[in-house]
């Protein structure tokens, strides 16, 4: 118990953490004003024993409860601003921390965990540190420190009574332990159902129409039903297994109550007590309980709070690509590509790749599916780091550039384009979110999207649905490249970017992209022969390596892959209905 606490502390920043510490600090104070009503029932009680009430006795007690509520009442409003403060901080923080991390991290670990694993660690992960996490700590320090503040102040009373406390708190802290260990079993269960679930939720969601279309509505539904149905068996089962411990905890502090009661009329009836200090002793038991009741309550919690600790610490642990080399600008933007190698695991998927591209030329890369195109160009871009060899922009060694300052010299337009849940300015001024309006509208007339845009509802101002769903690839293709406009990098790299345009967007698209390119260096991944044919060099890749190299004349007079590709080309353009 004290183990997940001091976890949960030393995750929480420096900042919200000393909000706890204070807030920890207030629970302390807190709890001496909780024990007023003891001397204050104490002095009452001693007028009425005595038959001699007088109003020192009434208005002394009433004094003391006074003081005890209203102070115990202005530290709790403090502390639970402090706990509201650290607990909502400390997610904000993890959660920008985290989305920091991932922008460092190799392409191969989105790659290899599920977006419904990176989901639920910034969403439900974080929503149960900034909520449950927050009370279950305060609510379990608070109810310990409140025991420990009564066992002081009776063991002063009368040190046996005092002791009958400690041995039962003894035997609570130990049923406790037993509960935590079985809740360790369960946790990382529950922690994995909820992101099955929401993985399952995401892929139905985001796969809807081809669910649809291929009719598997049934299938789809009853894999996103059995996620339910686990998530729902792993709550429940958790809830159940942790009655019987918090049951025994129950009995536990209730029984210790109980003792307490019989031992102080006990002593009492022997003499040994006297009869003031038997009703304290009375009264302490039942707020012993209380205190210790809430502890008990919550600290089943408590293993939550842990997993979802490591689980954030998990992604923040995984080794980021070395990010903080130099801040070069480049003299001139040639690329070479030196013996480079790259594999996935133990699949090799670059193999002995050289390559030269000039400054201000167009490199096509081309070849079969699989072959290792999108690969290499990660790797010129430093999405991933090469296993072997090295990959230089202006002479230095892509690694050697701090990430921000290589990432200035590169503008992507990908096959699959991704538009934020926002206005069209602002997803176009993404990489310059205070570029003021003229420039994103030049930007948007250089991107043939201008038109489109005045036609919607909103123009400029309406918000597009989450992935740009709300829009055409067409119209998404032109707006990315409108962001890629107003970043206006040296470096284009073009990932097929027009393999999925209609015929009818198809113009519009290739004007854009020709007012993205002018006067820079591109290298694209195309598979249309129009958009390679007039590239200053094409490379051919097959099973990861270079196996052929040229411009298209030279190339269509060397027997290989890249003249079978042109011909077959060169026949579906003649096929007619």
């Amino acid at each position: 118990m004290i183990g997940v606490i001091r976890k949960f502390f030393a995750f929480c920043p420096p900042e919200y953490r000393s909000k706890f510490y204070k807030a920890l600090a207030m629970g302390v104070f807190m709890s001496f004003f909780h024990a007023l009503s003891i001397p204050a029932i104490a002095l009452v009680l001693s007028g009425v024993i005595e038959g001699n009430v007088t109003a020192m006795h009434i208005w002394g007690g009433f004094g003391l409860m006074v003081l005890g509520v209203i102070g115990e009442g202005i530290l709790r409003g403090q502390a639970t601003n402090l706990q509201t403060q650290g607990g909502y901080g400390t997610a904000t923080d993890k959660r920008i921390e985290i989305a920091e991390h991932m922008r460092y991290l190799p392409m191969g670990y989105f790659n290899s965990r599920s977006l419904g694993a990176i989901t639920s660690v910034t969403t439900n992960t974080m929503e149960n540190l900034q909520g449950v996490a927050t009370r279950v700590i305060m609510l379990v320090s608070e109810g310990l420190l409140t025991t420990a503040v009564i066992a002081v102040i009776l063991l002063i009373f009368d040190v046996r009574i005092g002791l009958i406390l400690v041995v039962g708190c003894t035997v609570y802290l130990i049923v406790n332990h037993f509960m935590q260990v079985r809740s360790e079993q369960m946790s990382p269960i529950k922690v994995q159902t909820d992101t099955v679930l929401v993985d399952n939720v995401l892929e139905y969601v985001q796969g809807m129409q081809e669910v649809k279309s291929f009719g598997f509505v049934g299938d789809k539904t009853e894999r996103l039903n059995k996620a339910i149905e686990e998530n729902v068996d792993a709550n429940t089962g958790m809830e159940l297994m942790l009655v019987p411990f918090m049951a025994a905890q129950s009995i536990v502090t209730k029984l210790t109550g109980v003792i307490m009661c019989l031992c102080s009329v006990w002593f009492y009836l022997a003499g040994s007590m006297d009869l003031l200090v038997c009703i304290i002793m009375i009264i302490s038991a039942f707020m012993v309980y209380g205190s210790l009741e809430s502890a008990g309550t919550y600290s089943g919690l408590l293993r939550i709070v842990d997993v979802s600790i490591d689980r954030a610490n998990e992604i923040l642990a995984i080794e980021p690509m070395d990010i903080d080399g130099c801040d070069f600008t480049p003299e001139t933007l040639d690329i070479e590509v030196r013996d480079v190698d790259f594999a996935y695991g133990d699949r090799k998927i670059i193999d002995g790749v050289s390559a030269r591209i000039p400054e201000k030329s167009t490199c096509a890369i081309v070849g079969p599916s699989g072959g290792g195109k999108t690969t290499l160009t990660s790797l010129i871009s430093r999405f991933w780091d090469v296993d072997a060899g090295e990959v230089l922009l202006d002479g230095h060694d892509v690694r050697d550039y701090s990430m921000d300052a290589l990432m200035r010299n590169y503008s992507f337009v990908f096959q699959r384009v991704y538009l934020f849940k926002d206005t069209i300015a602002n997803n176009i001024r993404f990489g310059h979110p205070e570029a003021p309006m003229d420039k994103v509208v030049e930007a948007a007339k250089k991107a043939r999207c201008h038109d489109f845009i005045q036609a919607l509802p909103d123009g400029y101002d309406t918000v597009i649905g989450e992935g740009g769903a709300t829009l055409s690839g067409g119209e998404r293709q032109r707006i990315s490249i409108a962001r890629a406009i107003m970043k206006d990098a040296p470096i284009i790299v073009l990932d097929e970017a027009t393999a999925n345009v209609d015929p009818e967007n198809e113009k519009e698209l290739m004007e854009a992209i020709d007012e993205l390119t002018r006067d820079k260096t591109i290298i694209m991944i195309a598979h249309r022969l129009k958009t390679v044919e007039h590239a200053d060099q094409i490379l051919v890749i097959d099973q990861g390596k270079v196996v052929q190299r040229g411009d298209h004349a030279q190339l269509m007079a060397q027997e290989g892959i890249y003249r079978r590709f042109v011909n077959v080309r060169q026949k579906a353009a003649t096929w007619q209905l």
